[in-house]
């Protein structure tokens, strides 16, 4: 069989899949999955550039969320939040009314897992399925096929869905009941936002008081405190390199889904709050497109002023 031959026959084994949001991450993921020859349907917002390098590539466009269900195997939602998501499953036009028995829906976003459970439920009346699956890494990870994914629902749709997850990762983890998969990175980034911001705090008293900026981080990287975070900040401060491309106005919206998850369950988050006040804070005074690295200059410009 030629090599034409078995693209062909790979295509047509393949589902089709449909993805909605093609913003960094989401381009890049298309990039990946065209790359393994899966047939595409795409759905952008306002920035149409991820859209077109996947039409020249072969996608094609769908009008509305709907017409891309219908004509999709899978559907594939890579967007920034919750509301996001809702519009898109819940608009006249939206995913839910276009969704198939049997159809596997999957959030790639960082969502509320109160919101997930809903549009599990209301997709499940039509006997689809809903997965949460939030991403670890980065765009260019995704390009390769090499995110870490954190799914969670159902455990056929789980299984029907593995060979794409399996395509753009390089760890998939299945963690149970859907919402979980959201719980989870919502824990892990509220830890990590945590753990960057007290850092760079810790450079900006450093500098206050005198204190060499490496030689603090060295006798804290020789104890049990050390942590990638702690390395991602402290090379920030070196040369200027941003390992982290993780914007304040997105750690900001993660950390208030943390809250408001504690919140859901009867909680109260007494740690999470000073992260979140310090990234808001940030936001509101104009730098929410700083990456978290870059929290150390903002620190040391504001550590001696009270918040307005």
């Amino acid at each position: 069989m030629s090599a034409a031959s078995k693209r062909r026959r790979n295509r047509v084994s393949k589902p089709k899949i449909g993805f909605i949001g093609l913003g960094l991450m989401g381009r890049a993921m298309v990039s990946c999955l065209q790359d393994a020859e899966y047939t595409l349907v795409v759905l952008g917002n306002r920035d149409r550039t991820g859209v077109e390098e996947a039409l020249t590539r072969g996608a094609t466009e769908a009008a509305t969320a709907r017409e891309l269900t219908e004509a999709s195997d899978i559907v594939l939602i890579c967007v920034g939040n919750s509301d996001q998501v809702e519009s898109r499953v819940y608009a006249e036009d939206g995913i839910l009314a276009g969704a198939k028995p049997g159809q596997v829906v999957i959030d790639f976003g960082t969502s509320l897992p109160a919101s997930t459970l809903k549009i599990g439920a209301d997709l499940a009346a039509k006997s689809a399925h809903y997965l949460d699956a939030p991403l670890g890494r980065t765009p260019a990870h995704a390009k390769d096929g090499l995110l870490n994914i954190m799914c969670a629902g159902d455990e056929t749709a789980f299984a029907e869905a593995k060979p794409v997850l399996d395509v753009l990762s390089e760890n998939v983890f299945h963690l149970g009941k859907l919402g979980s998969g959201h719980t989870v990175k919502l824990l892990n980034n509220y830890f990590g936002m945590t753990a960057a911001m007290a850092m760079a705090e810790v450079f900006a008293v450093a500098d206050a008081a005198g204190v060499n900026r490496t030689d603090v981080f060295n006798i804290m990287a020789a104890g049990p405190n050390y942590s990638p975070m702690m390395g991602f900040m402290h090379n920030y401060t070196q040369s200027g390199q941003i390992d982290l491309a993780f914007s304040v106005e997105n750690a900001a919206k993660d950390l208030g889904y943390y809250s408001k998850m504690a919140s859901d369950l009867g909680l109260h988050s007494r740690m999470s709050g000073c992260a979140e006040n310090t990234l808001c804070e940030a936001r509101d005074g104009g730098e929410g497109g700083l990456m978290i690295p870059e929290m150390i200059d903002w620190m040391t410009r504001n550590i001696g002023k009270e918040k307005t």
